[in-house]
């Protein structure tokens, strides 16, 4: 439970930035305070990462130039759907990076990653179709309704459908570590 855990929490610092700007729309319908908010966490979560040290993951940082850029024509143009399909445009980026075999090492524990390296890349897989499936959505929901309704729709999907398949690679995961970790002997037993 503690890789799922820990896995969620990097998956939720990563996606930060677009959750807090979702959520403070919503709550507020204030559009400057809320690009304002996702822009400033965005930098102060790099920010962190630089004081100690750390590199800054790829994930990381295309959020935050996304953040920066819609955030801005956003607020020069007063055209809220700049940051409205800034989503789709990070979704597709971040299925083409889900595309290579590997990526996600990052978020599982050395022992699964040893024992469930082809596991891992079916599922790298399967999260950049849903990146992809993600991206037309948001596109659809864009353009067709206002605001308030694709920060609240977007909100409530983009947990769903990320929380859902968290939650059904770690129990996938589990049951074929389980499964490779039995014996398989011939014998019948008696």
């Amino acid at each position: 439970m503690k890789d799922l855990i820990d896995a969620a929490r990097l998956l939720a610092l990563d996606l930060a930035s677009t959750v807090v700007f979702l959520a403070l729309f919503l709550l507020t319908r204030n559009l400057p305070l809320a690009v304002c908010a996702g822009i400033a966490l965005g930098l102060v979560q790099i920010g962190r990462q630089v004081a100690r040290g750390k590199t800054i993951d790829a994930m990381q940082g295309m959020s935050l130039v996304a953040v920066m850029g819609s955030g801005a024509a956003t607020l020069m143009s007063h055209d809220p759907r700049f940051v409205m399909v800034k989503p789709s445009l990070i979704y597709v980026a971040l299925g083409v990076m889900m595309l290579k075999p590997g990526w996600m090492n990052r978020y599982l524990p050395l022992p699964t990653r040893e024992k469930l390296a082809d596991i891992a890349v079916i599922f790298g897989s399967v999260w950049a179709v849903l990146m992809f499936a993600s991206a037309a959505v948001n596109l659809f929901v864009a353009l067709k309704f206002g605001v308030v309704a694709w920060s609240a729709f977007m909100l409530f999907y983009g947990v769903v459908s990320k929380a859902g398949l968290v939650l059904v690679q770690y129990a996938t995961m589990r049951h074929f570590r389980d499964r490779r970790a039995q014996p398989h002997g011939d014998a019948v037993p008696s």
